[in-house]
């Protein structure tokens, strides 16, 4: 749990002049607190505190054990040359050493890759810098009807899709891939002698991406089915082969010019 700043007022600007008239009025202040908080809750006077022109906050000790470290907080205000005040708002405020919820933040900047679930639907923003708007005019291109519905050129252009990766969103899964565990950085990367580049597992994609990254078919790498840098490498590169080891096996011989002389005696 965060701490809170202190409520006391450290924030205010210095040039505000107290009310003494307000200041004055502690005995207003706990009435209206004691209007409707137990008696037990409330704690000693704190301080007060300069809100505005004519306008101040009387601060008390909340004695609730659920709200430890917080504090009453009743502003008093009071009209041009009146000489009564009137009670603006009382209400329970953090004080330094409260304890006090984190920062909320947005659902959507909560959930992180990895998080999503069976079932689970992630809208993408209208607005998303990674995206632009894929090509949709068919009729002007020459010839497309004879190629198959998933030919790669298609899908470079971004035809049958409303929008494709912008030149954000290539760089930032280029950065993303880089960094990340099959990039040049990981440790396994770090421990091979070879790299991907140079791999027979390696399958090539094209587009931009593919001048720095491919796809990975080796069933014994952990990088199996992912997208590896070029840079990358393991253990399993195709190149690390295994030296045959061929013994030479001579013909049986049978020595028939000596013969081992058998004790057959009878005890």
């Amino acid at each position: 749990m965060a701490k809170s700043p202190a409520a006391t007022g450290s924030g205010k600007t210095a040039s505000i002049k107290r009310d003494s008239v307000a200041a004055a009025a502690v005995d207003v202040a706990r009435a209206a607190l004691l209007t409707d908080i137990p008696a037990e809750d409330v704690g000693e006077h704190l301080e007060v505190v300069a809100d505005a022109d004519r306008m101040v906050t009387h601060l008390f000790e909340c004695r609730n054990g659920g709200y430890a470290g917080w504090r009453w907080a009743v502003t008093l205000t009071r009209a041009p040359r009146a000489k009564v005040v009137t009670v603006a708002e009382v209400v329970l405020v953090p004080g330094p050493e409260a304890l006090v919820a984190p920062r909320w933040v947005p659902w959507e900047e909560r959930v992180k890759p990895g998080d999503l679930m069976v079932g689970t639907v992630w809208p993408t923003p209208a607005d998303d810098e990674r995206l632009i708007a894929g090509f949709s005019g068919a009729d002007e291109l020459t010839g497309l009807a004879d190629r198959a519905p998933l030919q790669p050129s298609q899908w470079e252009i971004g035809l049958g899709r409303e929008r494709v990766l912008s030149p954000v969103g290539w760089l930032d899964a280029a950065r993303r891939w880089h960094e990340g565990d099959f990039g040049p950085s990981a440790a396994m990367a770090r421990s091979a002698d070879l790299n991907c580049a140079t791999c027979g597992f390696l399958i090539v994609i094209g587009g931009p991406l593919g001048q720095a990254f491919g796809v990975c078919a080796q069933t014994m790498s952990p990088a199996d089915g992912h997208v590896v840098a070029l840079d990358y490498g393991c253990g399993a590169h195709s190149q690390v082969t295994e030296e045959v080891v061929v013994s030479e096996v001579t013909a049986l011989t049978t020595d028939e010019l000596t013969h081992d002389a058998l004790d057959l005696g009878h005890s």
